[in-house]
């Protein structure tokens, strides 16, 4: 039986173990998604790039042919923050766990896994990421005009630059995520130029200044003292 909330999601599987690749993508079917399949990761920046209806997330492999899944989640979230990624690996170090979520992923699950634990936590990041959105739409809150580079709130322009676009629109897409100044500038900057972090904290100045024109009683825009910033939208 399918999941009728499922049934518009795609899901690009980036995995080159075949039997795995299809365990997965028979359940997450028969769950009601669509799914697409990559086996090296040298492939996947480009199918991104040309695909008519990009997935709603990407089930990620660590160890991949070609591009690894670190520096693939990192290209993801850099490009399309939109896209939700889960991780699959059979490194279950520490230190790998957390360059995974700290380069962008939305969850982590190591090998061996059940394919229903793989179901059920790709419909939770799914409707973590749905529900933000329409509780955005909703509430005439902030919202983000992609195609015209605009952020409204309430309705009214908040005349950002390409740069506080950039920013408010990386953290929005991970509310209350801590984002670290360098991974701020990895997404202000796609030239890997070398700035100062005194940059980043110009522009965040910028642009809370921008919001509180409108919004003078309310700060979502945060600091982490010694971490970097965060968007935490009030409840």
């Amino acid at each position: 039986m399918n999941d009728t909330d499922a049934s518009l999601d795609d899901i690009l599987i980036v995995e080159d173990e075949p039997k795995i690749a299809r365990l997965v993508a028979d359940y997450l079917e028969g769950s009601g998604y669509a799914t697409h399949h990559i086996d090296h990761g040298d492939q996947v920046v480009g199918y991104l790039s040309e695909a008519e209806s990009r997935p709603s997330l990407v089930l990620l492999d660590l160890m991949l042919p070609g591009t690894d899944g670190l520096t693939l989640c990192r290209e993801i979230r850099q490009r399309w923050p939109d896209i939700a990624v889960v991780m699959l690996t059979a490194r279950v170090e520490e230190v790998d766990r957390l360059l995974g979520l700290e380069l962008g992923a939305d969850d982590y699950i190591c090998k061996p896994f059940s394919p229903r634990e793989v179901v059920a936590r790709v419909k939770a990041v799914l409707r973590r990421s749905q529900a933000h959105q329409q509780d955005s739409e909703a509430n005439h809150d902030l919202v983000l005009d992609e195609s015209g580079w605009r952020a409204l709130a309430d309705g009214q322009d908040l005349g950002l630059t390409a740069v506080e676009f950039q920013l408010l629109k990386v953290m929005m897409h991970s509310p209350g995520r801590i984002f670290a100044r360098e991974q701020l500038m990895d997404h202000m900057y796609r030239d890997h130029r070398i700035v100062s972090e005194r940059t980043v904290d110009s522009h965040i100045k910028k642009l809370r200044k921008k919001i509180a024109d409108i919004w003078p009683e309310r700060e979502i825009i945060r600091s982490v003292y010694g971490v970097g910033y965060k968007y935490q939208p009030e409840e």
